[in-house]
């Protein structure tokens, strides 16, 4: 079974609520995760796991939060290849950068070396309805991209 790790920042609980309802899915399809809040962890933590899943709120005008700004600095110090990455996060349309976070956080994982398995996973603010179910079917598919890393 691969190790995974999912980290993420919310302010307002809807990148929380995200990470809840994706863990959900990994454990319907039979993972485990472990769950770290950004400002909690350094970024070499990464190394130890072989799927690692990102997910933050967009602040400004399409900023990383700032939870987030020491992690993705210390990024640069590692060598991600191998490793099977996803991001998501939610955001607000009212701004032109809608959910930027998210990208910048994909486009670091990628430049790292890591190898990004499914597209992002991007929500105006929290998740409804439907959302809820692909926000599951997100970690359900992480885990069926991870199996035999």
């Amino acid at each position: 079974m691969s190790k995974l790790i999912l980290i993420y920042a919310s302010m307002t609980g809807n990148t929380e609520e995200m990470s809840e309802l994706i863990t959900s899915g990994i454990q319907e399809a039979g993972g485990e995760v472990t769950i770290k809040l950004a400002e909690d962890c350094d970024a070499d933590l990464l190394l130890d796991y072989d799927g690692i899943m990102l997910g933050a709120y967009t602040w400004g005008d399409g900023e990383l939060p700032d939870e987030f700004l020491d992690f993705y600095d210390d990024l640069d110090e590692l060598d991600l290849k191998g490793k099977k990455a996803a991001v998501f996060g939610s955001g607000d349309t009212v701004y032109e950068q809608f959910a930027k976070a998210v990208d910048l956080l994909q486009e670091k994982l990628a430049e790292r070396g890591a190898e990004m398995i499914l597209e992002p996973l991007k929500l105006e603010l929290n998740p409804s309805g439907d959302e809820r179910e692909n926000c599951r079917a997100f970690g359900r598919n992480f885990v069926g991209s991870t199996v035999g890393v």
